[in-house]
């Protein structure tokens, strides 16, 4: 299994479940890294069920949501599935503003998520 820099990956079931190192995720390198990581998951390692908890993350830039949507695309387009759970407050009324919480599966808690799939 590839070192994480950015995302701290277990597994839960045949569920790869992602927690992210960082509570801000703000800047274009890290940003840039945590993509390359995400991506990694999918096109590298062929994980097909990824749950994103952002239990641990306080702020997500805009450049982040990008990662994330092109992360789904990837997912979707190798018959895979993205979920996301435990999103504070302020981080899902971002979602709902941008209107992204239509295309995300996006549940409260982990175990919920889990149950999802």
């Amino acid at each position: 299994m590839p070192e994480h820099q950015r995302l701290d990956v277990s597994e839960v079931g045949d569920v790869t479940v992602v927690r992210f190192v960082d509570r801000r995720i703000l800047d274009a390198t890290s940003i840039e890294e945590l993509g390359v990581e995400l991506f990694a998951l999918i096109e590298q390692e062929n994980r097909k069920k990824l749950l994103l908890n952002f239990a641990g993350v306080e702020f997500l830039s805009s450049a982040a949501l990008n990662k994330l949507i092109i992360l789904e695309k990837k997912a979707r387009r190798i018959g895979g599935k993205l979920k996301l759970s435990n999103l504070k407050p302020e981080i899902y009324e971002v979602f709902v503003i941008t209107r992204l919480h239509q295309l995300f599966d996006i549940k409260d808690e982990e175990k919920e998520a889990l149950e999802a799939f």
